[in-house]
């Protein structure tokens, strides 16, 4: 409707800050409205596709940005007393693209500290809550951005991906999120958890919003030393309505063997699977790993990056983390450096498992979740220990994985499965989503908030 003129990139923006207003409060998805901003990109959309420039896709459309990217001249907190007044003076690698590709700049959103520890309470910001039901547990670190996908609060919102920061939101807000190959997108400006381990990508309504944005962020950035020289696909045109002759491993074990999901989303899985065969796909079992092996490997590795990253201020002003955080990095001082380098050589040894599978399978799929979203006030600061995470074996791997929901529990809230390819072939996993959510209904039911 923009690139044809029936919709004005004003118009459509002034919609989303009202419904933002409206609807915020009760979510606390975003930590800064840049309304002033919004207005005038969108006026300056307006002008150019008047004028018969339209740049794209995300021309005169409303987006908005997890608050670890940096914005030239918008402050960037990482939701943390200790970045509470920051400023940047540059925009990161992905704001500019964005900003280049026609977007419009809505705001900056609630994330977990630093993308590690929530939901806190102790924070400058409330943390963000589920638009499915408000007492309920977003999923994080990219909280704010998973909240305001679901609940229309933006048409599309970038989160990151160190141990499922973007699958666990969509999981459990019942959006699609896609973790592109480590090295696909530019985390230039990007303020790090994990070197070895972070990921920038879209939180979107559906696979093929998802193919649109990352069409807009995707590509080599000389100046990010781990990006990737590999070339972009014109990711809208994999898709396609049928799977014929495509093969599924499915990794059942992860959560009906090694974990045990709840009954809806063993049932979801089993459901899912049928739809795939019914588009033409065939589908069997697959053997790796524990879920455990994967997980343990995944933490040992970030908590000793994120130490590294925060030693030097933790030590100077611990008061100004939250305890959460404070207490997690804390944690980490008792990880050797044995530790992480026996961490790193498993790390290889789980990666080469899963690539021999790419030899034999398009795709992997497996549950996005062990159950649904739990009410926040019960979520455990230590949580990420107890249990081992579903979504850890593809930031292990890197490799490029989308979220899409599958279904509902009998409460009402999202659940959702994980599909998985190997490096750089994104084409794959939007193909298998894009076709899965137009064959499914699930994209029709919306938060009642």
């Amino acid at each position: 409707m923009v690139e044809r003129k029936e919709l004005s990139p004003v118009t459509l923006t002034e919609a989303f800050l009202a419904r933002i207003e409206d609807v915020d409060p009760k979510l606390n998805a975003y930590i800064t409205v840049t309304a002033a901003r919004a207005r005038d990109d969108a006026r300056r959309a307006e002008r150019e596709i008047l004028a018969g420039n339209y740049k794209g896709p995300l021309h005169g459309i409303p987006v908005a940005l997890k608050d670890i990217y940096d914005t030239a001249g918008i402050r960037t907190t990482c939701h943390s007393h200790v970045f509470a007044d920051r400023v940047p003076e540059r925009d990161s690698r992905v704001a500019e693209m964005l900003r280049g590709a026609g977007s419009v700049l809505l705001g900056k959103l609630a994330t977990h500290e630093f993308a590690f520890a929530g939901p806190s309470w102790e924070l400058p910001f409330p943390p963000a809550r589920n638009p499915w039901n408000t007492e309920h547990f977003t999923g994080g670190s990219s909280s704010g951005s998973g909240a305001a996908t679901a609940a229309g609060l933006a048409m599309a919102t970038l989160g990151s991906d160190t141990a499922g920061s973007i699958r666990m939101p969509a999981f459990f807000c019942g959006v699609t999120g896609l973790k592109p190959t480590y090295g696909r997108v530019s985390r230039r400006g990007v303020v790090p958890l994990a070197y070895s381990l972070d990921h920038c990508g879209p939180l979107t309504w559906t696979a093929r919003d998802a193919a649109l944005v990352l069409q807009a962020i995707a590509g080599y950035d000389a100046s990010d030393p781990t990006s990737a020289h590999h070339p972009v696909p014109d990711y809208a045109s994999g898709l396609r309505s049928d799977l014929k002759g495509l093969r599924i491993g499915l990794i059942r074990h992860f959560y009906d063997g090694d974990e045990h999901a709840t009954p809806e989303i063993k049932s979801a899985m089993d459901l899912s699977c049928r739809t795939f065969e019914e588009l033409g796909a065939t589908i069997e079992e697959v053997q790796l790993s524990s879920l455990q092996d994967y997980s343990d490997c995944c933490i040992i590795l970030i908590l000793s990056e994120a130490l590294s990253i925060h030693q030097k201020t933790l030590k100077q002003v611990p008061e100004k983390y939250s305890s959460i955080l404070r207490d997690r990095l804390m944690l980490s001082s008792f990880i050797t450096a044995a530790d992480y380098v026996n961490a790193t050589r498993t790390r290889q040894k789980l990666v080469a498992e899963v690539n021999a599978l790419f030899d034999s399978y398009d795709v992997l799929v497996t549950a996005g979740g062990l159950s649904p979203a739990p009410k926040i006030d019960q979520m455990d600061k230590f949580y990420l220990l107890k249990n081992p995470l579903i979504t850890t074996p593809f930031c292990i791997t890197g490799s490029p994985t989308i979220a899409v929901c599958n279904g509902f529990s009998a409460a009402g809230l999202p659940i959702g499965m994980q599909i998985a390819a190997r490096a750089f072939d994104e084409q794959m996993v939007l193909r298998v989503a894009d076709a899965y959510e137009t064959a499914t209904g699930w994209r029709d039911r919306r938060p009642p908030v």
